[in-house]
Protein backbone atom coordinates (compact mmCIF):
# COMPACT_ATOMS: atom_id res chain seq x y z
CA UNK A 1 0.00 0.00 0.00
CA UNK A 2 0.93 3.26 -0.58
CA UNK A 3 0.01 6.02 2.43
CA UNK A 4 0.70 10.09 2.08
CA UNK A 5 0.91 11.95 5.30
CA UNK A 6 0.21 15.35 5.71
CA UNK A 7 1.22 17.16 8.75
CA UNK A 8 2.22 20.71 10.24
CA UNK A 9 3.81 19.15 13.59
CA UNK A 10 7.07 17.86 12.55
CA UNK A 11 10.64 18.17 13.44
CA UNK A 12 12.54 20.14 13.46
CA UNK A 13 10.16 21.51 16.13
CA UNK A 14 9.90 19.41 19.38
CA UNK A 15 6.78 18.27 21.16
CA UNK A 16 4.48 15.54 21.95
CA UNK A 17 2.62 15.81 18.80
CA UNK A 18 5.57 16.47 16.22
CA UNK A 19 7.43 13.10 18.27
CA UNK A 20 4.16 11.20 17.45
CA UNK A 21 3.81 12.63 13.19
CA UNK A 22 7.83 11.24 12.84
CA UNK A 23 7.64 7.70 14.81
CA UNK A 24 4.65 7.22 12.84
CA UNK A 25 5.82 8.81 8.84
CA UNK A 26 9.10 6.79 9.76
CA UNK A 27 8.00 3.44 11.03
CA UNK A 28 5.07 3.47 8.73
CA UNK A 29 7.99 2.56 5.90
CA UNK A 30 8.27 -1.42 7.22
CA UNK A 31 4.34 -1.97 5.99
CA UNK A 32 4.57 0.48 2.86
CA UNK A 33 5.12 2.83 0.35
CA UNK A 34 5.45 6.62 2.29
CA UNK A 35 4.77 9.84 0.70
CA UNK A 36 4.63 12.71 3.25
CA UNK A 37 3.72 16.54 3.15
CA UNK A 38 5.58 18.19 6.30
CA UNK A 39 5.63 21.56 8.00
CA UNK A 40 9.77 22.14 8.17
CA UNK A 41 9.49 25.83 9.28
CA UNK A 42 10.93 27.12 5.36
CA UNK A 43 7.28 28.99 4.85
CA UNK A 44 4.57 30.46 7.33
CA UNK A 45 2.50 28.58 8.62
CA UNK A 46 -0.05 30.53 6.38
CA UNK A 47 1.90 29.74 3.43
CA UNK A 48 1.78 26.13 4.16
CA UNK A 49 -1.93 25.82 4.46
CA UNK A 50 -2.71 28.20 2.19
CA UNK A 51 -1.02 25.47 -0.56
CA UNK A 52 -1.83 22.52 0.87
CA UNK A 53 -4.59 21.77 -1.33
CA UNK A 54 -2.56 22.07 -4.56
CA UNK A 55 0.51 20.24 -3.08
CA UNK A 56 -1.61 17.40 -1.99
CA UNK A 57 -3.24 17.20 -6.10
CA UNK A 58 0.22 17.51 -7.28
CA UNK A 59 1.34 14.42 -5.09
CA UNK A 60 -1.50 12.00 -5.95
CA UNK A 61 -1.06 12.62 -9.93
CA UNK A 62 3.39 12.04 -9.14
CA UNK A 63 2.16 9.31 -7.17
CA UNK A 64 -1.47 7.68 -8.54
CA UNK A 65 -0.82 4.76 -6.14
CA UNK A 66 -1.79 6.42 -2.99
CA UNK A 67 -4.58 5.18 -1.61
CA UNK A 68 -4.91 7.02 2.05
CA UNK A 69 -4.14 10.24 2.99
CA UNK A 70 -3.78 11.13 7.25
CA UNK A 71 -4.00 14.26 8.49
CA UNK A 72 -1.85 14.09 11.65
CA UNK A 73 -4.02 16.71 13.73
CA UNK A 74 -7.70 18.41 13.68
CA UNK A 75 -6.18 21.77 13.00
CA UNK A 76 -4.76 20.75 9.35
CA UNK A 77 -7.86 18.23 8.96
CA UNK A 78 -10.36 21.18 9.70
CA UNK A 79 -8.32 23.25 6.80
CA UNK A 80 -8.46 20.36 4.51
CA UNK A 81 -12.65 19.83 4.71
CA UNK A 82 -12.27 22.83 1.77
CA UNK A 83 -10.10 20.95 -0.19
CA UNK A 84 -10.87 19.63 -3.65
CA UNK A 85 -9.85 17.04 -5.95
CA UNK A 86 -8.96 13.92 -3.98
CA UNK A 87 -12.54 12.82 -2.05
CA UNK A 88 -12.21 9.20 -3.69
CA UNK A 89 -8.95 8.27 -1.65
CA UNK A 90 -9.66 6.82 1.91
CA UNK A 91 -8.86 10.46 4.65
CA UNK A 92 -7.74 9.55 7.74
CA UNK A 93 -7.33 11.79 10.92
CA UNK A 94 -5.76 11.51 14.24
CA UNK A 95 -7.11 13.68 17.11
CA UNK A 96 -4.56 14.57 19.78
CA UNK A 97 -7.21 16.45 22.41
CA UNK A 98 -7.11 19.93 22.52
CA UNK A 99 -8.09 19.56 18.87
CA UNK A 100 -11.41 18.06 19.83
CA UNK A 101 -12.38 20.40 22.69
CA UNK A 102 -11.01 23.74 22.21
CA UNK A 103 -13.23 26.22 22.88
CA UNK A 104 -14.34 28.43 19.60
CA UNK A 105 -18.04 28.32 19.11
CA UNK A 106 -18.08 28.17 15.24
CA UNK A 107 -15.31 25.67 15.31
CA UNK A 108 -17.60 23.12 17.92
CA UNK A 109 -20.87 23.89 15.88
CA UNK A 110 -19.78 23.83 12.37
CA UNK A 111 -16.12 22.50 11.92
CA UNK A 112 -15.93 19.40 13.83
CA UNK A 113 -19.20 17.76 13.39
CA UNK A 114 -17.87 17.75 9.36
CA UNK A 115 -14.77 15.38 10.48
CA UNK A 116 -17.47 12.75 10.34
CA UNK A 117 -16.75 13.41 6.50
CA UNK A 118 -13.52 11.50 6.72
CA UNK A 119 -13.13 7.89 6.36
CA UNK A 120 -11.75 6.96 10.00
CA UNK A 121 -10.56 8.98 13.11
CA UNK A 122 -7.82 7.89 15.18
CA UNK A 123 -7.86 9.28 19.35
CA UNK A 124 -5.01 8.97 21.19
CA UNK A 125 -6.93 7.52 24.04
CA UNK A 126 -10.29 6.75 25.36
CA UNK A 127 -10.79 9.81 26.71
CA UNK A 128 -10.04 11.86 23.44
CA UNK A 129 -12.67 9.88 21.76
CA UNK A 130 -15.15 10.07 24.41
CA UNK A 131 -14.64 13.53 23.62
CA UNK A 132 -15.19 13.27 20.03
CA UNK A 133 -18.15 11.38 20.29
CA UNK A 134 -19.89 13.45 22.76
CA UNK A 135 -19.49 16.60 20.29
CA UNK A 136 -21.28 14.22 17.22
CA UNK A 137 -18.48 12.37 15.96
CA UNK A 138 -20.01 8.92 14.62
CA UNK A 139 -18.61 6.17 17.11
CA UNK A 140 -18.23 3.58 14.38
CA UNK A 141 -15.65 5.81 12.34
CA UNK A 142 -13.47 6.02 15.70
CA UNK A 143 -10.68 3.86 17.10
CA UNK A 144 -8.39 4.67 19.68
CA UNK A 145 -4.09 4.08 19.15
CA UNK A 146 -2.19 5.46 22.26
CA UNK A 147 0.88 6.95 21.84
CA UNK A 148 4.21 4.92 22.16
CA UNK A 149 7.70 5.16 23.66
CA UNK A 150 11.52 4.65 22.47
CA UNK A 151 12.59 1.06 23.96
CA UNK A 152 16.05 2.70 23.78
CA UNK A 153 15.57 4.82 26.49
CA UNK A 154 17.15 3.73 30.06
CA UNK A 155 17.81 4.33 33.09
CA UNK A 156 21.37 6.54 33.72
CA UNK A 157 22.51 4.78 36.75
CA UNK A 158 26.11 6.69 37.13
CA UNK A 159 26.34 8.18 40.31
CA UNK A 160 28.92 10.94 39.10
CA UNK A 161 27.26 11.99 35.93
CA UNK A 162 24.18 12.99 38.90
CA UNK A 163 26.65 14.90 41.09
CA UNK A 164 27.88 16.52 38.09
CA UNK A 165 24.39 17.45 36.78
CA UNK A 166 23.68 18.56 40.92
CA UNK A 167 26.34 21.05 40.63
CA UNK A 168 26.28 22.14 37.21
CA UNK A 169 22.65 23.05 37.99
CA UNK A 170 23.28 24.41 41.79
CA UNK A 171 21.14 21.52 43.07
CA UNK A 172 20.79 21.12 46.74
CA UNK A 173 22.52 18.63 48.54
CA UNK A 174 20.08 16.18 50.78
CA UNK A 175 16.85 16.81 48.97
CA UNK A 176 14.54 14.76 48.32
CA UNK A 177 13.92 15.61 44.32
CA UNK A 178 10.75 15.54 42.70
CA UNK A 179 10.42 16.45 39.04
CA UNK A 180 7.79 18.14 36.53
CA UNK A 181 8.60 18.54 32.59
CA UNK A 182 6.62 20.42 29.91
CA UNK A 183 5.80 23.65 28.43
CA UNK A 184 4.37 25.78 31.47
CA UNK A 185 0.64 25.44 30.48
CA UNK A 186 -2.30 25.68 32.83
CA UNK A 187 -3.56 22.63 32.07
CA UNK A 188 -0.35 21.29 33.13
CA UNK A 189 -0.78 21.98 37.02
CA UNK A 190 2.45 23.52 37.53
CA UNK A 191 1.81 26.62 39.45
CA UNK A 192 -1.23 24.73 41.51
CA UNK A 193 1.32 21.97 42.99
CA UNK A 194 3.94 24.69 44.10
CA UNK A 195 1.13 26.94 45.86
CA UNK A 196 -0.62 23.96 47.22
CA UNK A 197 0.95 20.99 47.22
CA UNK A 198 4.68 22.25 47.74
CA UNK A 199 4.16 23.42 51.12
CA UNK A 200 2.65 20.76 52.90
CA UNK A 201 5.25 18.59 52.50
CA UNK A 202 8.23 18.10 54.29
CA UNK A 203 10.95 20.72 54.05
CA UNK A 204 13.10 18.20 52.67
CA UNK A 205 11.51 17.64 49.48
CA UNK A 206 12.41 19.75 46.33
CA UNK A 207 10.91 20.46 43.60
CA UNK A 208 13.18 20.62 39.91
CA UNK A 209 11.31 21.33 37.19
CA UNK A 210 12.19 21.19 33.22
CA UNK A 211 11.17 22.61 29.76
CA UNK A 212 10.71 25.89 28.17
CA UNK A 213 10.30 28.90 30.38
CA UNK A 214 11.64 32.09 29.71
CA UNK A 215 12.70 34.22 32.64
CA UNK A 216 12.37 37.32 31.58
CA UNK A 217 8.68 38.67 30.17
CA UNK A 218 9.09 38.34 26.04
CA UNK A 219 7.63 41.12 23.59
CA UNK A 220 4.98 38.41 22.82
CA UNK A 221 3.60 38.48 26.42
CA UNK A 222 3.04 42.12 25.97
CA UNK A 223 1.13 42.00 23.26
CA UNK A 224 -1.12 39.19 24.11
CA UNK A 225 -1.63 41.14 27.46
CA UNK A 226 -3.30 43.91 25.21
CA UNK A 227 -6.09 41.12 23.66
CA UNK A 228 -9.39 41.08 25.39
CA UNK A 229 -9.90 38.03 27.77
CA UNK A 230 -11.48 35.81 25.75
CA UNK A 231 -9.70 36.15 22.37
CA UNK A 232 -6.38 36.12 24.43
CA UNK A 233 -7.58 32.60 25.89
CA UNK A 234 -7.80 31.46 22.38
CA UNK A 235 -5.33 32.70 21.19
CA UNK A 236 -3.00 30.81 24.02
CA UNK A 237 -4.52 27.65 23.24
CA UNK A 238 -4.68 27.70 19.63
CA UNK A 239 -0.75 28.84 19.77
CA UNK A 240 0.20 26.41 22.04
CA UNK A 241 1.58 29.93 24.60
CA UNK A 242 2.72 28.98 27.52
CA UNK A 243 -0.35 30.29 29.57
CA UNK A 244 1.21 29.39 33.19
CA UNK A 245 4.86 31.12 32.75
CA UNK A 246 3.78 34.45 34.47
CA UNK A 247 2.40 32.35 37.95
CA UNK A 248 5.35 30.49 37.58
CA UNK A 249 7.87 32.88 37.05
CA UNK A 250 6.40 35.03 40.40
CA UNK A 251 6.21 31.90 42.47
CA UNK A 252 9.93 30.94 41.79
CA UNK A 253 10.48 34.13 42.92
CA UNK A 254 8.54 34.36 46.12
CA UNK A 255 10.83 34.06 49.08
CA UNK A 256 7.81 31.45 50.32
CA UNK A 257 8.59 28.80 47.60
CA UNK A 258 12.08 30.23 46.22
CA UNK A 259 14.40 27.73 47.86
CA UNK A 260 12.23 24.81 47.38
CA UNK A 261 11.85 24.89 43.66
CA UNK A 262 14.30 25.55 40.48
CA UNK A 263 13.23 25.47 36.96
CA UNK A 264 16.17 24.41 35.08
CA UNK A 265 14.58 25.28 31.15
CA UNK A 266 15.04 23.07 28.55
CA UNK A 267 17.66 20.32 28.37
CA UNK A 268 19.98 18.54 26.35
CA UNK A 269 18.89 14.67 25.78
CA UNK A 270 21.59 13.38 28.06
CA UNK A 271 20.97 15.95 30.39
CA UNK A 272 17.34 15.29 31.23
CA UNK A 273 17.88 11.12 31.04
CA UNK A 274 20.40 11.66 33.82
CA UNK A 275 17.67 14.26 35.69
CA UNK A 276 14.94 11.45 35.15
CA UNK A 277 16.58 8.54 36.21
CA UNK A 278 17.30 9.97 39.59
CA UNK A 279 15.07 11.84 41.34
CA UNK A 280 12.40 10.45 43.31
CA UNK A 281 9.41 11.21 41.58
CA UNK A 282 8.31 12.25 38.59
CA UNK A 283 4.64 14.50 38.83
CA UNK A 284 2.09 15.12 36.57
CA UNK A 285 -0.55 17.22 38.39
CA UNK A 286 -2.60 18.09 35.59
CA UNK A 287 -5.49 20.13 36.35
CA UNK A 288 -9.06 20.72 34.37
CA UNK A 289 -9.38 23.56 32.12
CA UNK A 290 -12.09 24.25 30.50
CA UNK A 291 -11.81 24.13 26.28
CA UNK A 292 -8.62 22.26 26.87
CA UNK A 293 -7.49 18.91 27.90
CA UNK A 294 -4.32 16.21 28.34
CA UNK A 295 -4.93 13.77 24.85
CA UNK A 296 -2.75 11.25 26.31
CA UNK A 297 0.74 12.34 28.05
CA UNK A 298 3.18 11.15 26.69
CA UNK A 299 5.84 12.48 28.65
CA UNK A 300 4.77 10.18 31.49
CA UNK A 301 5.81 6.89 29.86
CA UNK A 302 9.11 8.65 29.06
CA UNK A 303 9.47 9.22 32.79
CA UNK A 304 8.61 5.70 33.14
CA UNK A 305 11.04 4.08 30.69
CA UNK A 306 13.62 6.33 32.25
CA UNK A 307 13.14 4.20 35.28
CA UNK A 308 11.39 6.84 37.25
CA UNK A 309 8.15 6.37 39.32
CA UNK A 310 5.12 8.16 37.91
CA UNK A 311 2.38 10.52 40.38
CA UNK A 312 0.20 11.51 37.60
CA UNK A 313 -3.75 13.15 37.62
CA UNK A 314 -6.36 10.95 37.28
CA UNK A 315 -7.54 12.71 34.54
CA UNK A 316 -8.65 12.63 30.99
CA UNK A 317 -6.28 10.63 28.39
CA UNK A 318 -3.28 10.77 31.53
CA UNK A 319 -5.34 7.61 32.64
CA UNK A 320 -4.45 5.58 29.47
CA UNK A 321 -0.75 6.30 29.77
CA UNK A 322 -0.76 5.58 33.20
CA UNK A 323 -2.39 3.07 34.67
CA UNK A 324 -2.83 2.80 38.32
CA UNK A 325 -0.63 0.58 40.18
CA UNK A 326 0.86 -1.31 36.89
CA UNK A 327 3.13 1.77 35.47
CA UNK A 328 2.39 4.31 38.32
CA UNK A 329 0.27 5.73 40.13
CA UNK A 330 -2.98 7.76 39.69
CA UNK A 331 -4.01 10.68 42.38
CA UNK A 332 -7.09 12.87 41.67
CA UNK A 333 -6.96 16.10 40.56
CA UNK A 334 -6.57 19.22 42.62
CA UNK A 335 -6.68 17.04 45.78
CA UNK A 336 -3.53 19.05 47.58
CA UNK A 337 -3.87 16.51 50.50
CA UNK A 338 -4.05 13.32 48.19
CA UNK A 339 -1.17 14.47 46.98
CA UNK A 340 0.91 15.36 49.60
CA UNK A 341 0.28 11.77 50.88
CA UNK A 342 1.16 9.46 47.42
CA UNK A 343 3.95 11.42 47.54
CA UNK A 344 5.35 10.79 50.94
CA UNK A 345 3.92 7.05 51.23
CA UNK A 346 5.93 6.41 48.15
CA UNK A 347 9.30 7.82 49.04
CA UNK A 348 8.60 5.71 52.60
CA UNK A 349 8.09 2.52 50.53
CA UNK A 350 10.47 0.23 51.10
CA UNK A 351 10.00 -1.45 48.17
CA UNK A 352 10.23 1.48 45.93
CA UNK A 353 12.90 0.28 43.79
CA UNK A 354 11.37 -2.93 43.25
CA UNK A 355 7.93 -1.49 42.41
CA UNK A 356 9.63 1.26 39.82
CA UNK A 357 11.21 -1.66 38.21
CA UNK A 358 7.89 -3.01 37.92
CA UNK A 359 6.25 0.01 36.21
CA UNK A 360 9.06 0.53 33.97
CA UNK A 361 8.70 -3.01 32.50
CA UNK A 362 4.72 -2.31 32.25
CA UNK A 363 5.53 0.51 30.02
CA UNK A 364 7.82 -1.05 27.99
CA UNK A 365 5.39 -4.16 27.45
CA UNK A 366 2.45 -2.18 26.48
CA UNK A 367 3.40 0.99 24.81
CA UNK A 368 6.04 1.28 21.75
CA UNK A 369 6.02 3.34 18.62
CA UNK A 370 6.47 0.09 16.76
CA UNK A 371 3.25 -1.30 18.38
CA UNK A 372 1.80 2.15 17.15
CA UNK A 373 2.49 1.64 13.98
CA UNK A 374 1.77 -1.59 13.30
CA UNK A 375 -1.98 -0.51 14.65
CA UNK A 376 -1.89 2.29 12.21
CA UNK A 377 -1.26 -0.13 9.36
CA UNK A 378 -3.55 -2.61 10.07
CA UNK A 379 -6.09 0.08 10.06
CA UNK A 380 -4.88 1.32 6.76
CA UNK A 381 -4.82 -1.81 5.10
CA UNK A 382 -8.77 -2.40 6.39
CA UNK A 383 -9.57 1.14 4.84
CA UNK A 384 -8.06 0.08 1.52
CA UNK A 385 -9.80 -3.27 1.15
CA UNK A 386 -13.14 -1.56 2.18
Amino acid sequence: MEILFVSHKYPPTTGGMEKQSFELIEGMRAYATVRKIVYTQDESYFQFFRKLNGRILAMIHRYPKIGVVHFNDGLIAAVSLWHVGYSHLRRVVTLHGLDVVFPLKVYQRFIFPRFNRYDHIVAVSTATAAAAIQRGINSEKISVIANGISHQVAPKSSIAEWKKFQHTYHLPAGKKILMTLGRPVKRKGFSWFIREVLPLLPDDFYLVMAGPFFREVQPIEKWVSRLPQRWRDLYMLFMGYSSDQEALRELICNPAYSSRVKHVGNLPETELGILLSHVEAFLMPNIQVEGDMEGFGLVCLEASASGTTVLAAALEGITDAIQHLKNGIQIESENASAWSQAIQELLNDKDKLQQRHAFRTYTLTHFGWRKMVSEYANLFRELIIK
